[in-house]
């Protein structure tokens, strides 16, 4: 039964709220506090067990064996119907409170107050609070870290593992992608000569393959998006260490990235006619894991910052496309602006280049 969990949950410490229209007998002896609204009036706010001595006071006494739910409602329909309306109940209820209760101090089940009660709620990572408590005791303090760094690693790498496994469109469609991609650019430029033709389009083959590894990482943005909430709740109350977040998830995200390296490599390398041997081709892989590796963590670092998908893939692909822009295949280093410095990639695209041209 629904609510049944729902009142395991509120007996760990959080607190659940739940809106129900004419609940049975059964639910209403699981529920802690009842609120009637009325156009949008509170028309009773307490325990279900003190509905009877509420409407008894009121006037308007629950008969024997009647569902005590069914018997409010009514009442507060033929209530709106009246010429007063429910004035005189949500009246009643204020007096009612006054005289028998303290809203929002009255003790719960657990000895607590309702504010105390959020506290502690917060204090064990239930809820997440939008503001510094200054002036909470020391038993609302967020706990420290309950596992190592080693065992956080291995849960959040596992949790990693199965949220990969759910989606394994993301990985199939970059996998298309890539060899796509590489097979296109092996027959376009199909063993280059070191004519100065042959440098020109091997500048155009490296510009090619450094924009496929850098947009075929927008994949990754998503990911943590999905996360993004989970993990600022979790980490906000030392559920597990952020360096462990990370951690984890650059292991994870290893392999598939290697494999994408080797396959983008493996096609292109001979095809192209690029110069080294084995040694050259290890060289070359290096360098688009490099890349792919590079381009993961910086969609990665975005969708920490933007907290919208259409928004992140927009400048997703506008930084991309300036990396790609400055990255020294277009323009002479000497062209590019000092403050574009930052954002220039001419070393990694040049390191390939010029070790076809070492011997």
């Amino acid at each position: 039964m629904v609510v049944k969990v729902l009142q395991r949950i509120a007996q760990t410490g959080s607190i659940v709220i739940m809106s129900v229209h004419q609940p049975s007998y059964r639910i209403l002896g699981l529920l802690d506090r009842l609120i009637f609204l009325s156009r949008g009036q509170t028309v009773y706010s307490g325990p279900p067990m003190h509905l009877p001595s509420f409407f008894a006071e009121f006037g308007h006494p629950i008969p024997e064996n009647e569902n005590r739910t069914e018997f409010a409602l009514d009442l507060i329909r033929e209530l709106e119907g009246s010429p007063g309306g429910t004035k005189s109940l949500v009246e009643f209820n204020k007096s009612w409170q006054n005289m028998k209760h303290t809203p929002n101090t009255e003790p719960d089940c657990h000895g607590l107050s309702l504010k105390e009660a959020i506290s502690a709620s917060i204090s064990k990572g239930k809820l997440v609070s939008g503001a510094t408590n200054n002036d909470a005791s020391p038993n609302s303090m967020v706990p420290t870290f309950a596992n190592p760094l080693w065992i956080e690693m291995a849960v959040l790498s596992k949790r990693s593992v199965t949220n990969s496994r759910r989606m394994p469109e993301l990985f199939g469609i970059r996998l298309v992608a890539v060899l796509v991609t590489g097979f296109i650019l092996a027959t376009m430029f199909w063993q280059l000569d070191n004519s100065p033709k042959g440098v020109q389009e091997r500048l155009g083959f490296f510009a090619f393959a450094m924009s496929t590894t850098f947009y075929t990482c927008a994949d990754a943005l998503p990911v943590f998006l999905q996360e993004r909430y989970i993990f600022m709740r979790e980490t906000a109350y030392n559920a597990y260490r952020r360096s462990s977040y990370v951690l984890s998830h650059a292991l994870v995200s290893l392999p598939s990235l290697i494999f994408l390296s080797f396959s983008f490599a493996a096609i292109t390398f001979w095809a192209v006619g690029l110069d080294g041997g084995f040694s050259g081709f290890f060289f070359f892989f290096l360098i688009i894991f490099a890349s792919f590796w590079a381009g993961n963590s910086f969609v990665t670092f975005l969708s920490g910052v933007v907290p919208h998908v259409m928004l992140g893939y927009t400048i997703v692909v506008a930084i991309l496309a300036y990396f790609l822009l400055f990255s020294g295949f277009f323009m002479n280093r000497d062209r590019i602006p000092p403050y574009i410095g930052l954002v220039s990639l001419h070393v990694p695209c040049e390191i390939p280049l010029r070790s076809s041209f070492a011997k």
